[in-house]
């Protein structure tokens, strides 16, 4: 167990310990470990948003990022979720919740490219649970929408668990004014207008652009056109698109994470099996902490994190959260 009073570096170096060793043991991780105490003054978020005003309050007595390892992915979303408060924290009764997973590419489960079907179905059962009116699970997919949403598994394991499936079709789209530096007027997919929550389910993975793609490059799947011009300005979009939407809540898919060949992948000799998810309220410090402990990049490589945190958006030093570790 850390110390409460543990500085920040060794919070650091553990929380990274954690994600780069994977499948940690109940004898190694002592369930329940606090990493910042609980005495530690709260910070108020500061979140700069647009039209999409999602997130919940902060709560000083709850963790900020909680990381679990296990072998099931559904038992895992369960327990992220009971640390961070309950699925009521988050979704209310009679609320419709937009659920976001990584459904981009035509690659089977076991290629990583995708979010792992298990845990999006776990996420739509929680939300049901907690007396969401509906649930939509949607993506505005690179490759053939319905083949993606099928070979993925995720269409067959989301109607199962009680989803509405939509698939990105060109009438769903509406333009709207996004307000930001790079992203102005833009096509985005209509459940993400309309929900009463958003939930962010990326998948961990290796981006030839980028370094890594993570859950605020996820959010690209909520915009119709062009995207590829948005390559240009890869670091100031990601920053406008979380501005204008940021999530309730992003459950971080690190059970199967492909270290090489992404974003499209293929190759299983590029997957590794880590067992993990990390969850949290902060979309900043979620992804510069799998950026830093899977490929070793930071702001100097990944600018929108130093952008997004300038602008009020989340933490990059995920260290400074009030986090916990945890295995099932």
């Amino acid at each position: 167990m850390v110390s409460d009073r543990s500085s920040g570096t060794d919070r650091r170096e553990f929380l990274l310990r954690v994600l780069r060793l994977g499948g940690l043991s109940a004898g190694t991780v002592a369930a329940g470990a606090w990493l910042h105490g609980r005495s530690a003054r709260p910070v108020e978020p500061r979140l700069v948003l647009a039209d999409r005003r999602v997130g919940v309050a902060a709560d000083p007595s709850l963790p900020e990022l909680v990381v679990v390892q296990g072998e099931s992915p559904s038992a895992m979303a369960r327990r992220a979720l009971d640390e961070l408060g309950g699925i009521r924290r988050f979704v209310a009764r009679g609320d419709t919740v937009v659920v976001k997973p990584n459904i981009g590419w035509d690659r089977a489960p076991e290629q990583a490219a995708n979010t792992n079907p298990e845990l999006v179905a776990a996420i739509v059962t929680l939300c049901r649970e907690a007396g969401a009116r509906k649930v939509v699970v949607t993506d505005v997919s690179c490759n053939e929408a319905r083949v993606c949403f099928d070979r993925s598994g995720i269409a067959d394991a989301a109607s199962d668990a009680g989803a509405e499936v939509i698939l990105p079709e060109e009438r769903r789209f509406r333009q709207v004014n996004l307000g930001g530096d790079v992203l102005t007027t833009w096509p985005v997919l209509e459940p993400f207008l309309t929900a009463d929550k958003l939930i962010n389910v990326p998948i961990a993975k290796h981006h030839n652009l980028t370094g890594c793609t993570l859950g605020m490059k996820n959010f690209y799947g909520i915009l119709g056109g062009q995207r590829g011009r948005l390559h240009q300005r890869i670091h100031d979009s990601l920053a406008d698109l979380l501005a204008f939407a940021r999530p309730t809540l992003t459950v971080l898919d690190a059970y199967r994470v492909m270290m090489r060949g992404g974003p499209t992948g293929g190759s299983l000799g590029d997957v590794e099996f880590r067992k993990t998810l990390v969850a949290g309220t902060d979309p900043v410090a979620i992804d510069a902490y799998a950026a830093k402990a899977y490929w070793d990049l930071d702001q100097h490589r990944l600018p929108f994190l130093r952008i997004a945190q300038a602008r009020g958006l989340g933490k990059m030093n995920f260290e400074e959260l009030r986090s916990k570790v945890v295995t099932t």
